[in-house]
């Protein structure tokens, strides 16, 4: 990117649009975008802080925002007295396991535009597995959702949700956040139990992730829970593990 083009492309009206957010947000957004979709490539380094302010019409507080969030998504490493980069090996995605929180209020905290296809959705009898965690009898059905998960574009995860019917009577309602749909209904879960498991990708979804067959990736098996302890979710997905990273903290416990 020579002078010219790098004036024109951080030029404001190619991502600043009145009323759509703070300016730092939208910064934000459009420079992930261009990572994401190539335009700006890997170990691409970034203009400067004061000299972005001045292509892009903005603050450098405005700068700096919108670069530190890049820096926490993964998108760019930081290197001190070299400036910032764009991150080899792919932009990554950060998801805390100690947070319950549904995809797409992740991705949309991140500036980011997730979409859901509906791969199959409706009532079943249930799997031995969704019997006993989720306690369900003998004759029971199961409301089931399985979506391909997709985030500015990218297909990224694929999950399969399951619940029981007093909690969600009608699967179609389901779009992209189930998590809004039960908040509406007053059946929100308030605590989870994930485990996490690597696992290698069987054809069928190696085709829908648009990853080579066998490739390693991600299976997080969620149970979530009522505030009475009752369980109400079962949620099996798998996650690309080029861009995701499950993080967790832990505490050193007193004697």
């Amino acid at each position: 990117m020579d002078g010219s083009e790098k004036t024109g492309f951080f030029a404001p009206e190619h991502w600043f649009r009145k009323g759509q957010g703070p300016r730092y947000r939208q910064l934000h957004r459009y420079l992930a975008k261009a990572i994401r979709d190539g335009r700006l490539e890997e170990g691409t380094q970034l203009p400067p802080e004061r000299e972005l302010a001045d292509l892009a019409d903005v603050s450098r507080v405005t700068v700096r925002r919108a670069v530190a969030q890049l820096a926490s998504d993964g998108m760019i490493d930081q290197r001190r007295g070299s400036g910032s980069f764009v991150r080899r090996g792919g932009p990554r995605l950060e998801q805390s396991l100690s947070t319950l929180i549904s995809f797409t209020e992740l991705m949309q905290a991140r500036g980011m535009t997730p979409s859901s296809q509906v791969l199959g959705r409706g009532l079943f009898m249930p799997t031995p597995d969704e019997t006993t965690v989720l306690g369900l009898s003998s004759g029971d059905q199961v409301a089931r959702v399985e979506r391909l998960r997709t985030t500015d574009g990218t297909p990224i995860a694929l999950e399969r949700s399951s619940l029981p019917v007093d909690i969600l009577p009608d699967p179609d309602l389901v779009e992209t956040s189930l998590y809004a749909i039960l908040r509406s209904s007053g059946s929100a879960p308030n605590r989870a139990i994930q485990r996490v498991t690597a696992v290698n990708l069987t054809p069928r979804e190696a085709k829908m992730l648009a990853l080579p067959e066998a490739t390693a990736v991600l299976q997080i098996d969620r149970t979530a829970y009522l505030a009475s302890g009752r369980p109400i979710e079962f949620t099996r997905g798998v996650y690309r593990s080029d861009i995701y990273d499950f993080v967790t903290e832990v505490r050193l416990e007193g004697p």
